[in-house]
């Protein structure tokens, strides 16, 4: 499992977020204090704090690197 801080802090932002996280078979969880949700659903990241940093955990380390590129506009240093 990887973990990364994402932020998503636009409706644009999260839809194309849920987008480009559905075109991967791994499974993708958001953890936000002591919330978790499932990243491929839209309704589950409209309920979290978007005004602050989210913590990405991707499961599945068979193709890492192709997810980081994919998701690397929401990616926070």
């Amino acid at each position: 499992m990887k973990t990364v801080k994402i932020s998503l802090n636009s409706i644009d932002k999260v839809k194309a977020f849920v987008n480009d996280v559905t075109k991967f078979d791994s499974d993708f969880d958001l953890v936000s204090g002591r919330y978790v949700i499932d990243a491929k659903s839209i309704m589950g990241i409209f309920s979290l704090d978007l005004s602050k940093t989210i913590d990405l955990n991707i499961h599945g380390e068979d193709n890492i690197e192709s997810i980081l590129t994919a998701l690397k506009p929401y990616i926070v240093e």
